[in-house]
């Protein structure tokens, strides 16, 4: 099996603390992993990014999202069936799933929404201006006070 070195990967994230950790957890043999359902991560600016996750066949009150501290989860649970239909095959998953994400510091969820059998959760990260890097301005003031020190001889 190959190993692949990602360690630089946690040098240059900006808004999943745990991106690297994931991605490695992810390759990994372990069947403790969950799989389902499939689900992308994108950056889409500076501060902006969105999970997109396939979730075919569950309708909008299927589907629960909570955030709770630096943690979101995402739960899908179908209610009852009683389509009374023959399947010969049935492929779309409609099992119950929960996926976690774990959020770096102000990281907050800005909205969801379905689409096509895609939910797609915009998340942003907002850092408070008491946070952010200020620049101090230098001023030449015009007096200089020296200090002298005074040698005896």
């Amino acid at each position: 099996m190959r190993h692949f070195d990602l360690t630089p990967l946690y040098r240059s994230t900006v808004g999943f603390d745990r991106l690297a950790s994931m991605i490695d957890s992810l390759g990994s043999v372990d069947g403790d992993a969950p799989s389902y359902p499939p689900y992308n991560i994108e950056r889409r600016g500076d501060n902006e990014y969105r999970i997109s996750m396939a979730v075919a066949g569950f309708a909008e009150d299927d589907l629960n999202i909570e955030v709770k501290e630096n943690a979101m989860t995402v739960r899908g649970e179908r209610g009852e069936q009683t389509d009374e239909s023959d399947y010969l095959h049935r492929g779309i998953a409609t099992r119950t799933f929960e996926r976690r994400f774990q959020l770096a510091d102000h990281v907050e969820v800005n909205g969801a929404n379905l689409e096509n059998g895609l939910l797609h959760i915009d998340l942003v990260r907002e850092v408070p201006e008491a946070m952010k890097p200020r620049s101090i301005e230098i001023s030449g003031g015009g007096t200089t006070k020296v200090i002298e020190s005074q040698t005896e001889g």
